[in-house]
């Protein structure tokens, strides 16, 4: 099996992770961008064609305001100071999420590094910021129902293809495998439409202890993976 082309992590454990080295939660935060860097490269040097990464959940409004104010910041700062190299080293950048509730400057960050970033093709970066699946459904659904009243589709002629197109972004392809950081084993409401038969990988390493060999190891695991979807591949007594 060859190297999975679309991969999704849930990058999770920052916090846990600062305070086990009696640091503060932000201090996690800022290590997970360092390690979020270094697997970038190492998924664009594996020949990875897109990898999208849940950085900020619809639910993570419910953290405490100083948290959540220094994410927002974090995320803003963060977009800033590495636009150039993602540039420079051809990492295509797209946003999936809801924007109305972040700030005029976030937005405007977001539009500016999806504006210059566009034609690069080495790799696909999805940043789920203000995401949730559910969400994704929904507003995929109100779309639908928009493009019905203004006579733009028959509801005979939608389909699971079709229906993609009004998800956040219809570029993003089917995930093959989704690895999750820091021990549970959830979705956490990401990517539920897109991880329908995506091979699931869990470790216990908090999220910046992850390496690239780590990424490696994970890829490894998919490869000895048999995916049927389905159907049969070794005979009429596959399971």
């Amino acid at each position: 099996m060859n190297t999975p082309k679309n991969i999704a992590i849930i990058m999770d454990g920052n916090g846990r992770w600062a305070q086990k080295q009696n640091k503060n939660r932000s201090a996690g935060h800022k290590e997970g961008v360092k390690t979020l860097k270094k697997i970038v490269k190492a998924a664009a040097d594996l020949k990875v064609e897109s990898l999208t990464v849940y950085a900020f959940s619809t639910e993570n409004w419910k953290r405490p305001k100083a948290e959540v104010d220094f994410l927002l910041t974090l995320m803003r700062r963060t977009m800033r100071n590495e636009v150039e190299e993602l540039l420079q080293n051809g990492v295509k950048v797209n946003f999936i999420g809801r924007k109305d509730e972040l700030s005029e400057n976030l937005i405007n960050e977001i539009d500016h590094i999806e504006k210059h970033s566009l034609k690069n093709k080495k790799l696909t970066l999805n940043i789920a910021f203000n995401y949730g699946g559910r969400a994704e459904i929904i507003d995929s659904a109100k779309k639908i129902a928009e493009a019905y009243k203004n006579n733009e589709i028959k509801l005979d002629q939608l389909d699971e293809n079709n229906f993609s197109d009004f998800l956040y972004n219809r570029q993003l392809q089917d995930v093959e495998l989704l690895i999750r950081t820091g021990g549970d084993m959830r979705l956490s409401n990401f990517l539920l439409w897109q991880s329908a038969y995506a091979e699931l990988y869990f470790t216990d390493k908090f999220w910046p202890d992850f390496e690239a060999e780590d990424l490696i190891k994970a890829i490894k695991e998919f490869k000895q993976r048999e995916r049927r979807f389905g159907g049969l591949n070794g005979g009429e007594n596959d399971a």
